[in-house]
């Protein structure tokens, strides 16, 4: 029979150590019944916890249970503020899963237009798109990039067909037809020249200056139609550069008379005229159309074949230097026969630097690119006008140094001197020019 002292002991001893146990407190209150977090829909009625306060088992401090209850909720709500407070305000923002998907979204417009995956990646390539800023999109370089773009793009709805441009190619009669076009300008000059050669001293001055302007008329006319067909025909037209062009070749042809009459003193009457120069650019257009037409045709070999935007670039540029050095050679033979067929020296130096410049200056606009060449030609007619300008100036009180530079140019290399470094630095930085434009792949995708 336990004694009295035994019972008040037993229930003085906190229920935490009945058993010899140590009791969560936090288990007096079921968890069905601990409150949420204030404001959720899912928190018990304060009935329900009352309720399952005052079941409480028999010798577990059933007077400390209210209490316990009581304090829960503020602890609970402590604990759910601090996590909201470690929350983010908004959730983090991850890339798109698939980034060419976002590309071709992008870029739509060019994918449904394009025809083949070569178009895709000169146009990507124009927007700045390069091999290495490819390999974000998980693609090793642009033309892999443009293979799946082109894959990936939906047909586009039914409507009028469009023609892909055909890749220049061995048409025979179509080379044929262009070549003789080519040579119809060098004919006419050469013709109007052996006219006027041979009646020489027979036909009075107002018939042979008509002869000369049939000729040139003819001339004239025929080089417009070679620039319209062939491989110098530019898709988006010359420009202002034909303005330019004149002014070169009329200063080819009067500009070293002039110079000469200016520099010793005058003008004093009318100047000599060179047409050799003439002559001789003319009838260097059919090797120009020919240099032209296989710088074309090699570097649409080298886009076919290549596999990346630098191995392309690398390749082009030694075609483009080529197709220079091939053109010069057919060019001063030309010159040199002309020069030497109206008494000159046989030393066409400006003559040469503005077929050059020419070449260069139509090569770009064939490829899409005519505004460099228009500038170039503004550049050179800006120098050859200036010349004589600076002489005259010189000749004002006070103004004695601005002729200097032109007459030291004179005295070194003479009258042919102003043209042929107006037209060779021209030339020069148009080449350089050229090494670069022409060395990316959507300036062929245009050709």
């Amino acid at each position: 029979m336990p004694r009295p002292e035994d019972a008040a002991a037993q229930a003085d001893t906190p229920a935490d150590t009945h058993a010899g146990t140590p009791v969560d407190p936090d288990a007096a209150v079921p968890v069905a019944v601990r409150p949420a977090a204030p404001g959720r829909a899912d928190a018990p009625p304060a009935e329900l916890v009352a309720a399952s306060a005052s079941a409480a088992a028999p010798g577990t401090r059933a007077a400390a249970v209210p209490d316990r209850a009581a304090e829960i909720p503020s602890r609970v709500a402590e604990i759910v503020s601090r996590t909201d407070r470690r929350r983010p305000s908004a959730p983090a923002r991850r890339g798109p899963a698939d980034p060419v998907k976002s590309l071709m979204h992008d870029h739509r417009d060019l994918c449904e237009r394009a025809v083949s995956p070569l178009e895709i990646a000169a146009g990507l390539e124009a927007h700045g798109l390069t091999d290495r800023t490819a390999a974000r999109y998980r693609h090793r370089d642009v033309f892999a990039l443009a293979e799946e773009l082109y894959a990936r793009t939906p047909a586009r709805p039914a409507g009028p067909a469009v023609a892909a441009p055909a890749p220049p190619g061995p048409d025979t009669e179509a080379r044929a037809g262009w070549t003789l076009l080519a040579l119809f300008p060098g004919a006419a000059c050469l013709a109007t020249a052996g006219l006027l050669r041979v009646t020489e001293g027979v036909l009075g001055g107002g018939v042979r200056a008509a002869v000369t302007v049939t000729g040139a008329l003819l001339a004239c006319l025929a080089l417009r139609l070679c620039l319209r067909r062939g491989p110098l025909r530019a898709p988006e037209g010359a420009g202002r550069a034909g303005m330019y062009a004149c002014w070169l070749l009329s200063f080819a042809v009067y500009g070293e008379g002039l110079l000469a009459q200016v520099v010793s003193g005058g003008p004093d009457g009318p100047w000599e005229a060179g047409p050799a120069p003439l002559l001789g650019l003319t009838a260097a257009l059919a090797p120009a159309a020919w240099c032209a037409h296989l710088f074309t045709v090699r570097a649409h070999r080298k886009l076919t074949g290549s596999r990346a935007l630098e191995e392309f670039g690398a390749g082009v540029r030694p075609l483009l230097l080529a197709a220079v050095a091939l053109f010069v050679c057919a060019l001063l033979p030309l010159l040199f026969l002309a020069d030497l067929g109206f008494g000159g020296d046989g030393m066409p130096v400006a003559a040469a630097a503005l077929g050059v410049l020419f070449f260069l200056a139509r090569l770009l606009a064939v490829h899409g690119l005519p505004e460099p060449g228009t500038v170039a030609l503004a550049a050179a007619c800006a120098m050859e006008a200036a010349a004589p300008a600076l002489v005259l100036a010189g000749r004002l009180p006070g103004l004695e140094p601005l002729a200097r530079p032109v007459h030291a140019l004179v005295a070194a290399g003479g009258t042919g001197a102003v043209p042929a470094l107006a037209c060779g630095a021209a030339a020069l930085g148009l080449l350089v020019h050229a090494s670069a434009a022409l060395s990316r792949a959507s300036a062929h995708t245009r050709a």
